[in-house]
């Protein structure tokens, strides 16, 4: 089944991987969290998506400041330091022999802990909080990078800070999850949300650009994720004079595009060849094949360093 950016080949492997739970490594046909657990049972906590690249985890440190930044807004405590976290995302990879493979990625989730009871209140929290690590072999389909997704927008807004800040990676995501469900239900393979005023905002796994005229727009970024992969492409781009600009436009100026794309850690750059029916580029065009590019020699200067 087609899954957007995240479209990939199951790989049998997965089966065996053994999932990192408190520092415990476990199965995954016995790896469980208590029904208890603020994730599972109110969505309280936060979380990252890694990508394994030649051995290392790509853009680590940037990912680590997001998680952490991310704790500290909610007054929770990760109770383990940078260093630690990363010898135990080191002895996961580790554990399963995936060091030397590609299409490796990982998710790390961080939930406030075990509740004595089913209420919202964080002074209920009677353990230290719950620290998951999945690795998987999951490489980004190749047809995907290349022929691209459709978008469809949905009626599902990005919401201001004031409701629930959307700089935060939370584990609460039905905002995302209802218009994923409309962009899907339209036959689309991701949605594309607009902002409180109506601007493109971002799309409800990842970030969305346009090109015009040879240059590269994305949203103002008040509405969005900070993302790891978008601050990268805006990177790549100033670094190789492409013009990039981060602004307010609106769906009249998407339909007009050259090309457009998105991007995610998962998948890097992947071309969007529709937006609500209107065809853009029949594939990836010459914009998007370059920053594929520029990007993955980025990933290569991260590991490598």
């Amino acid at each position: 089944m087609a899954q957007g950016t995240h479209d990939f080949a199951p790989d049998p492997r997965n089966e065996a991987i053994l999932i990192n739970i408190n520092g415990a490594m476990t199965p995954r046909a016995e790896a469980s969290v208590s029904v208890f657990d603020s994730g599972f049972m109110l969505g309280d906590g936060v979380w990252e998506g890694l990508r394994l690249h030649r051995g290392r985890i790509a853009f680590l440190s940037a990912h680590l400041d997001r998680l952490y930044e991310g704790a500290k807004a909610i007054a929770m405590n990760i109770g383990l330091s940078r260093e630690e976290l990363i010898a135990r995302l080191d002895e996961t990879i580790d554990a399963n022999a995936m060091r030397d493979e590609e299409g490796i990625h990982i998710r790390l989730m961080v939930t406030r802990g075990i509740r004595s009871t089913p209420y919202q209140d964080p002074r209920v929290v009677i353990s230290p909080a719950t620290i998951v690590i999945v690795p998987e072999y999951k490489a980004p389909s190749p047809q995907t990078i290349k022929t691209g997704i459709r978008l469809f927008t949905v009626h599902v807004r990005r919401g201001d800070p004031a409701v629930q800040d959307q700089k935060l990676n939370s584990h609460s995501k039905l905002n995302c999850i209802t218009a994923c469900i409309q962009a899907t239900r339209a036959g689309a393979d991701e949605a594309l949300m607009l902002d409180p005023h109506g601007f493109v905002a971002t799309c409800n796994s990842t970030h969305f650009f346009i090109v015009r005229k040879g240059e590269v727009w994305t949203s103002t970024g008040d509405y969005c994720l900070g993302g790891i992969t978008r601050s990268n492409v805006i990177r790549v781009c100033r670094e190789a004079g492409i013009p990039v600009f981060e602004k307010n436009f609106s769906l009249t100026d998407v339909y007009g595009a050259d090309e457009a794309f998105v991007t995610g850690t998962f998948a890097g750059v992947v071309p969007v060849t529709e937006v609500d029916g209107r065809s853009l580029t029949p594939a990836r065009g010459a914009m998007v094949e370059r920053l594929q590019g520029l990007y993955r020699d980025l990933m290569d200067e991260d590991v490598a360093a």
